[in-house]
């Protein structure tokens, strides 16, 4: 009986492990495509407030954004990051933005972004889009 039981446990458990790994893997695709064009006017909108994004320009409240896709985190010349960003070592790639930009907060907790993060999947993709195009 409890061979039976065990074996029944285990095929449950083998088959909800499944069932995330699958819903997790679809969820991950649903990921939406990025418009850079579109991006620019998201991150004027809602990041150009205390971020420059033009090469040379000077860092506002934030670091310039210019060149950010491949840098690594707390390395923009002339700015004073929080020791929280300090310590994170990111490096500023598409996956790694996404999650970033969904909460600053959660990814680095005591980062001085005080960004709530994007609500709209797609405005997220925008800006990420927008951002790699600065080179």
């Amino acid at each position: 009986m409890t061979r039976i039981f065990t074996s029944a446990v285990r095929v449950a458990t083998a088959s909800i492990a499944a069932a995330g790994f699958v819903l997790a893997s679809q969820a991950a695709q649903a990921a939406p495509a990025g418009n850079a064009k579109d991006g620019q006017g998201v991150f004027m909108d809602n990041c150009g407030v205390c971020h420059t994004a033009e090469k040379g320009a000077p860092n506002k409240i934030g670091p310039n954004l210019f060149g950010v896709i491949g840098r690594k985190s707390a390395t923009a010349a002339g700015y004073m990051y929080s020791p929280a960003m300090m310590k994170a070592n990111l490096t500023w790639d598409a996956p790694t933005l996404q999650v970033y930009l969904a909460g600053p907060q959660k990814k680095v907790p005591g980062t001085k972004m005080g960004f709530p993060g994007f609500s709209d999947p797609q405005d997220e993709a925008d800006v990420i889009a927008y951002l790699s195009t600065l080179k």
